[in-house]
């Protein structure tokens, strides 16, 4: 039973992040700051839910186990480390990829090998993006698998938090591939297939974590250090720009929407 809910919930997450933010690119929302639901709001909306995630569910999961404080707390240090090292080494493999500087809205750890903004088509018909992308869902759907295994209703709150934080990733991934190719459709079936790979990890990390169930807190606090790192170094990093009082209240109902979508989902995975 365990097994299939992380299935259903990592293709959800993974493959349905890429429809949905195909359904937003179609609908015109989600591309520009000045429209209904610009990339600003979901950023924002995918920062608060990863936080939540974190320190409402994760980490409070994690520190009820019989694991010592302390370790687990170096446990956070060396995760949030090792994901900005990740985010090192991506930048300096498109510092070599590429001869000429690009801009770059933003490069995304979160056990990805790859950027989230990509400022123009790389060789190869996006090829190098779609192995970064596999990787990351990969990443994905073990951290889910990880969430699952320790109590159901924190795998349904993971695999949202990783959904909503994938949609305007995926919005990037298909702008690059629809640069690189001019068959939409084709751009569409190779970021989907990508996502899929999610469910892969989901199984991988089913069975790993589950022989590894005495050190199952620290794969929550690795998965908690993950969202953080997300959130903090890179989706709320491109919220701070100057914006009027307005704009900024909208951003901050934003943030906040993002937290009370993972309480809800919460409240309604626990009544079930």
């Amino acid at each position: 039973m365990t097994l299939v809910a992380i299935i259903l919930a990592t293709l959800a997450a993974g493959i349905g992040s890429v429809w949905l933010a195909a359904l937003l690119m179609r609908l015109g929302m989600g591309g520009r700051d000045d429209s209904a639901v610009g990339p600003q709001h979901l950023l924002s909306l995918a920062a608060g839910a990863l936080l939540a995630t974190a320190f409402m569910h994760l980490l409070p999961e994690a520190f009820e186990s019989s694991a010592g404080a302390h370790d687990l707390f170096a446990t956070l240090l060396v995760g949030v480390v090792f994901f900005f090292l990740l985010d090192k080494a991506e930048l300096w493999h498109h510092g070599h990829e590429h001869s000429h500087p690009v801009p770059a809205p933003h490069a995304h750890g979160h056990d990805h090998g790859h950027s989230h903004g990509h400022a123009h088509a790389p060789r190869g018909g996006g090829w190098s993006v779609l192995t970064g992308d596999s990787v990351h869902c990969f990443g994905d759907g073990i951290l889910i698998a990880s969430a699952f295994l320790a109590d159901m209703r924190l795998g349904v709150i993971a695999a949202v938090s990783v959904l909503a934080h994938e949609v305007p990733h995926h919005m990037g991934d298909l702008v690059v591939l629809r640069q690189s190719s001019p068959n939409r459709r084709m751009a569409f079936i190779k970021v989907s297939l990508a996502g899929a790979v999610t469910a892969l990890g989901g199984v991988v990390g089913y069975y790993l974590v589950g022989q590894l169930q005495d050190f199952l807190p620290y794969f929550l606090v690795v998965a908690s250090s993950s969202f953080v790192y997300v959130a903090l170094a890179d989706l709320i990093p491109q919220l701070q720009k100057r914006l009027s009082a307005r704009d900024t209240a909208v951003q901050i109902a934003w943030l906040v929407a993002g937290m009370a979508v993972v309480t809800m989902v919460s409240g309604v995975a626990h009544a079930h």
